[in-house]
């Protein structure tokens, strides 16, 4: 595995934890830290051996500041890759689930990563926002998209419009956080990537791409198209469309290949 300057990166059997390791900057992105999660992604998406991802920040203070907004000052601008903020938020082909280890501030580019993942864990402390209107930017990296299907309309244009902070405990109230923890943020992420491992890898992704493509169009039109779906056939087609009713019938716990 390559070394990374901006990102450390662990694989723990199927499991790939993505730490974003800037925490003097409270973990905010620079280019260069763009394009390095950017291939991390690139890395994990292409890796039939690795199904889940946990991404987090380093410390204890921030998950992700956003940019990095004295390169931007400094004349750096604010580019990302086409695979977007963090090499995530524009990510719209990847079928295996990300899940967000929250484990301090996730503001603005922050945040938007978090809303761009499937599971979001936060610890007590953590707090979110999209406060880009307060320093003369605006939340295009999925934030004013993803909020407002989430949490719904006027909920995210209270946050939107006025930038506020939001606690952990009212995210979860909103509906974008799934747990808050009182410590060990990153266990409890990896709790959760667990319970996704004893599924069938065929079966997570075939489920995730067809909720992601069936929240933009009809319920009956999602219902028949499902049926086209890359993922759904190849999960139709695989050894684990056989191997987890045989487990059942056997009474014993599936062998996944992911196959």
């Amino acid at each position: 595995m390559p070394g990374y300057h901006y990102v450390d990166v662990v694989r723990e059997g199927p499991l790939t934890i993505v730490t974003i390791n800037r925490p003097e900057v409270y973990n905010a992105l620079s280019s260069a830290a763009h394009d390095e999660l950017a291939e991390i992604f690139d890395a994990f998406a292409a890796d039939d051996e690795q199904w889940v991802a946990i991404i987090t920040g380093a410390g204890e203070k921030a998950f992700c500041a956003g940019h990095d907004l004295k390169q931007q000052a400094a004349g750096g601008g604010l580019t990302t890759p086409l695979s977007g903020f963090a090499g995530l938020t524009a990510r719209f082909d990847l079928n295996k689930p990300v899940i967000a280890a929250v484990n301090g501030v996730a503001m603005g580019g922050g945040f938007e990563i978090a809303l761009a993942c499937d599971i979001v864990i936060a610890s007590r402390s953590a707090s979110f926002a999209l406060p880009e209107v307060k320093v003369g930017i605006a939340a295009l990296a999925g934030g004013l998209q993803r909020l407002p299907r989430e949490i719904g309309l006027k909920r995210a244009m209270g946050m939107l419009l006025t930038g506020r902070r939001v606690s952990a405990s009212e995210g979860l109230d909103l509906g974008f956080v799934n747990e808050v923890v009182d410590s060990d943020v990153l266990g409890a992420a990896r709790r959760w990537a667990n319970e996704i491992l004893t599924c069938s890898p065929m079966s997570v992704r075939a489920t995730k791409q067809a909720v992601s493509r069936g929240l933009s169009i009809p319920v009956e039109q999602a219902v028949t198209e499902q049926w086209e779906y890359l993922a759904l056939k190849e999960m139709l087609a695989s050894e684990d469309y056989v191997e987890g009713p045989l487990a059942f019938t056997e009474k014993r716990s599936p062998r996944w290949t992911g196959r």
